[in-house]
């Protein structure tokens, strides 16, 4: 009797900041409502806002989450990109030729840049993570990328990096958050090798990718195209960027809390429409 391989799942959750997080969580619960708990992949892999969720979630039941995300309690300040670094951010892709070398020139920015201490703005993830102290059992990668050298480094519970830690350097935009010390590195946002990082999960057999930015450049492809490139190797993939109406409830500025609520229900209302294809993916 031949024994039926194992499947291994993967859930990809991107960058996007505070209201993407919101809008991630929606769609994980939008797809829970049609009956599909995608969080109970094999992995997780997180990146920015998708590593606060990813991390949440090994402790915060889905639905308890999402209501979360409709209050303010675990909002953050309100902040915004100035015009000057976003200047540099755009001078960085058309000089660059690789994720690497962009992550470099914005690493160069980051560790130039006066942001708030390092210390306070740990505090600040700590309070977003709540009652998460420790890694999941899930096995969770948290992304960041190396300020000096630009190369994507992962985390996971035997990296025996505090996952505070971990989550806190793959959310340090450059130019407005500290860069993160880790095991002698600095680190800085995990979203600036690719917004959702899905080529991470090479090898899974059914990949699920939600990505709040869908957006990919002539140096960072976009999740869409690394979904493609996974279904090319295989996988069963199905990846979830916002549509219209998502993008309307997003707004212009993913990290300020305002939209928070908006992005959640908007996520939530997006998810019916990608049920029937999750459902393919994971159900072969």
């Amino acid at each position: 009797m031949t024994q039926k391989k194992e499947r291994r799942t993967a859930l990809v959750l991107g960058a996007g900041g505070m209201v993407g997080a919101a809008w991630e969580t929606g769609v994980l619960r939008g797809l829970l409502d049609a009956g599909l708990d995608v969080t109970d992949a094999d992995l997780v892999v997180g990146s920015s806002a998708g590593a606060v969720v990813g991390a949440r979630l090994g402790a915060v039941g889905l639905p308890a989450l999402y209501e979360r995300e409709l209050g303010d309690e675990d909002a953050e300040p309100a902040a915004r990109l100035g015009v000057p670094v976003l200047l540099r951010y755009a001078v960085a892709v058309l000089r660059s030729r690789t994720p690497e070398e962009y992550g470099r020139r914005l690493g160069r920015l980051a560790l130039g840049a006066r942001t708030q201490d390092g210390a306070s703005r740990r505090e600040t993830v700590a309070r977003r993570l709540g009652p998460v102290t420790d890694w999941p059992v899930r096995p969770l990668l948290v992304t960041a990328v190396d300020a000096t050298t630009g190369e994507l480094v992962t985390y996971d519970a035997s990296s025996g990096v505090p996952l505070v830690d971990a989550v806190t350097a793959s959310c340090a935009v450059p130019g407005l958050r500290p860069p993160v010390t880790v095991g002698g590195r600095r680190l800085i946002d995990g979203g600036i090798h690719s917004t959702a990082n899905a080529h991470l999960a090479a090898g899974y057999e059914e990949v699920v990718v939600v990505a709040p930015d869908g957006r990919g450049n002539k140096v960072l492809p976009s999740p869409d195209r690394q979904g493609a490139d996974l279904a090319a190797a295989g996988a069963r993939v199905e990846v979830i960027t916002p549509d219209a109406d998502s993008r309307a409830a997003l707004g212009r500025n993913p990290l300020g809390p305002a939209h928070r609520a908006a992005a959640a229900r908007a996520g939530r209302a997006q998810a019916a429409r990608h049920a029937e294809a999750v459902a393919a993916v994971r159900n072969g």
